[in-house]
């Protein structure tokens, strides 16, 4: 497995209150503040209901962001395929690869919310075939062809993209629930998956079977897929201490849960918190919590524990949301930068295994302190100098060369 990647997935998850303006400039701000932080990964999804996931266009929100950004990969996350003519999001992911420098991952799915597809009048029985059945046509388009295709729902003729990806091979990925159809399609097509549903406690305890069902199909339809572009997403609030991400979090994840989850998507079997430490203890530290309200380590953990359970996966995700205040959250991105990524990473093994070494080998480095003494001694206006220092009350408190202390103490005696 190649080293594990770091990034953000924006549904967003925003309560209503406040100005959509200034929201829209706060999300490309934690795009900026991501990319300067050195993170992998920022993804965007779409959605036209609800109140609370607000961005309609990934695409249009991406390529703002790609011009306030320099490195971060910007992904779809996700691009409903049913709602859209195959074309259009060809030619869409192809302009905004070019104006993003060639950074664009795609990503799609079926389409999340129930209500966006009964105000566009689709019916939810045919969304995931018209998934299947429009990444194969933008498949082709991407490689050039000239393509003529019917459907009952887009038509084709004779049609080729004028303009084709930056990149020599465009990222394809595909969201995946606690069902095998996103994870079927990633191994029909052999590109990558999404595991959004890792969110949720029944998501966590499908992930070690989810990549068997990319397998099995990847075999069926003579292609590969690889865990390192399975990317998998994860649910945190960092703090320096655990009261204190506790303190910071649970009002705004108590509401997020009660106005949305239960309120507003009304999902089955869902209740409502009674308080905000009742919302923390059974998010994130009940039997199978699907998020870490704690600290750098607790995250360190939990990512570890959840990659070895799953087999290993390429890519976490932290899910973004608004459970703190805005500032609070930037240091959340922050401290998952400085402490959490590194010590995934192992970058700080070779700091560790330095230091210890000094200390086990302290005698080791004796000599080079005699050899500083040595020379002090052999200079007669350094070492009066020393002998002066000592008997005006000057400590000599260098710690590489702890015997000049002591010579200094057999000159004055």
């Amino acid at each position: 497995m190649a080293r594990l990647k770091f990034g953000a997935f924006l549904a967003p998850h925003h309560p209503i209150g406040e100005h959509p303006m200034l929201q829209f400039r706060s999300d490309i701000a934690l795009a900026k503040h991501m990319d300067e932080l050195g993170f992998d990964e920022f993804w965007v999804g779409e959605h036209h209901s609800t109140g609370w996931e607000t961005i309609a266009s990934p695409e249009l929100f991406l390529a703002a962001v790609g011009e306030q950004t320099q490195r971060i990969r910007l992904g779809t996350g996700v691009v409903s395929l049913p709602y859209h003519h195959p074309f259009n999001v060809a030619q869409r992911i192809v302009q905004l690869d070019h104006m993003t420098r060639g950074r664009v991952i795609f990503g799609t799915g079926p389409g999340a919310l129930p209500s966006d597809a009964y105000m566009l009048g689709i019916d939810p029985m045919t969304q995931r075939d018209r998934q299947d059945e429009a990444i194969g046509v933008i498949r082709r388009l991407f490689a050039g062809e000239r393509v003529t295709h019917e459907s009952e729902w887009f038509t084709l003729r004779d049609a080729r993209l004028q303009l084709f990806p930056l990149q020599e091979d465009m990222p394809f990925v595909v969201a995946s629930s606690i069902s095998p159809s996103g994870m079927t399609l990633a191994g029909k097509y052999g590109i990558g998956a999404l595991s959004i549903g890792s969110n949720s406690d029944a998501g966590l305890a499908a992930l070690p079977t989810q990549w068997g069902f990319a397998e099995q199909a990847a075999a069926k339809s003579g292609k590969t897929v690889s865990r390192n572009n399975w990317r998998v997403l994860m649910s945190w609030h960092i703090a320096e201490t655990r009261e204190q991400a506790r303190a910071e979090a649970g009002a705004g994840l108590m509401k997020w849960h009660n106005e949305y989850t239960v309120g507003t998507l009304m999902r089955p079997g869902a209740k409502e918190f009674t308080s905000p430490d009742h919302a923390v203890d059974e998010t994130a530290f009940a039997d199978g919590a699907a998020a870490v309200i704690g600290t750098p380590d607790d995250l360190v953990a939990a990512i570890r524990k959840l990659s070895e359970s799953a087999g290993g996966f390429g890519t976490v995700l932290g899910f973004a949301h608004d459970w703190a205040n805005r500032a609070n959250t930037l240091k959340s991105w922050d401290l998952v930068a400085r402490y959490v990524i590194p010590e995934i990473h192992g970058l700080l093994e070779g700091y560790r295994t330095s230091r210890q070494y000094v200390v086990d080998h302290r005698e080791s480095f004796e000599r080079a302190g005699q050899a500083v003494l040595s020379k002090i001694m052999s200079h007669e206006g350094a070492a009066a100098a020393l002998k002066a220092g000592q008997e005006g009350g000057v400590a000599m408190r260098s710690p590489n060369a702890p015997d000049l202390n002591k010579a200094a103490e057999a000159m004055k005696n």
